[in-house]
């Protein structure tokens, strides 16, 4: 019998955390831009470009944005939505033909009239970012669109997460490269952000690349003493420091400290993580691990719970 406190079915729908989306959702839906204008200008950064991604999976808005920006080309968040949803588009069929290409070609150009436009907007540097590595522009490239975020806000992690792939092997980059950034950057974060998260992104991502993707093979990496030891000074600096706050983005962060933990070995750390979700999850990072990330989430819940005698 599965303890009570287990959820069945882990949430993943960002808006399960985050009421904003719900409204952004429904902006989009009904046409309303200036309602739209109004959630993501009332936005913190970080919110802001995690607001504008979590939107791009709405199929169907490409023809509306598209009036926005004809409509006022200086629209900024107009421009990174319709390149995110191009991005997104492509992404969810890279397999099939050229389209991830076309999509990234069609997003590229829209990207760069945005920061002619707007170079002071954080998002549109992020999705720069992704652009980037999508075409196989290179680290160099990389790097250069990550400067030029870093000197408009040098905290802002969904543009550091991005910079952390494009430094891995898999996009030209290399394993010591990525987790030296991902230490540097997570070293100059205030106590309480959720940066540090991006020591647990590189340990992760090499982990499962020199593991064959598969849990078994990258337990070997993680579990190094030296490596675990890491993972919990960066859970101590964000998310297990007095000064952390739920901000946006802290659903998913959480989440990747719990599949570090649960890989490395250490249920009993990430059951803490998952009682403090409350059953919210993230595709990132446990789509690596199975085709249902909600399904791979809960049968770690349940190893956890067990780890320490089954109920709380």
């Amino acid at each position: 019998m599965l303890p009570a406190m287990l959820p069945r079915h882990p949430v993943l729908d960002p808006a399960a955390a985050y009421p904003k989306i719900v409204t952004l959702r429904a902006a989009l839906a009904a046409k309303d831009w200036p309602a739209c204008r109004e959630v993501l200008d009332a936005a913190e950064p970080v919110e802001r470009t995690l607001l504008l991604r979590a939107c791009a999976d709405r199929a169907g808005i490409e023809e509306h944005l598209r009036e926005v920006r004809a409509a006022d080309p200086a629209d900024g968040a107009a421009a990174v939505l319709l390149a995110q949803r191009l991005i997104a588009d492509g992404w969810a069929a890279r397999h099939t033909g050229g389209l991830l290409a076309a999509r990234l070609a069609e997003a590229e150009p829209i990207l760069i009239a945005a920061a002619a436009r707007t170079p002071d907007d954080p998002a549109v540097w992020t999705a720069r970012l992704t652009s980037a590595r999508g075409l196989g522009l290179g680290v160099c490239e990389g790097r250069r669109r990550y400067d030029r975020l870093a000197e408009i806000d040098p905290h802002h992690l969904p543009g550091q997460s991005e910079l952390v792939q494009q430094l891995t092997p898999r996009w030209g980059g290399t394993w010591a490269d990525a987790l030296a950034f991902a230490r540097e950057r997570a070293a100059a974060a205030p106590l309480g952000a959720l940066n540090a998260v991006l020591v647990a992104e590189a340990h992760l991502e090499q982990a499962l690349g020199e593991g064959g993707g598969t849990a078994a093979g990258a337990r070997r990496h993680l579990a190094a003493p030296s490596v675990l030891a890491e993972l919990s000074e960066a859970a101590a600096h964000s998310i297990q420091h007095p000064q952390f706050r739920r901000t946006h983005g802290w659903v998913q962060v959480l989440n990747t400290f719990a599949m570090a933990f649960c890989l490395a070995g250490e249920p009993h750390t990430a059951r803490q993580m998952f009682e403090a979700l409350d059953g919210l999850g993230s595709e990132y990072p446990w789509h690596y691990l199975g085709e249902s990330a909600a399904g791979v989430i809960r049968s770690y819940r349940i190893r956890t719970a067990f780890a320490r005698g089954g109920s709380s």
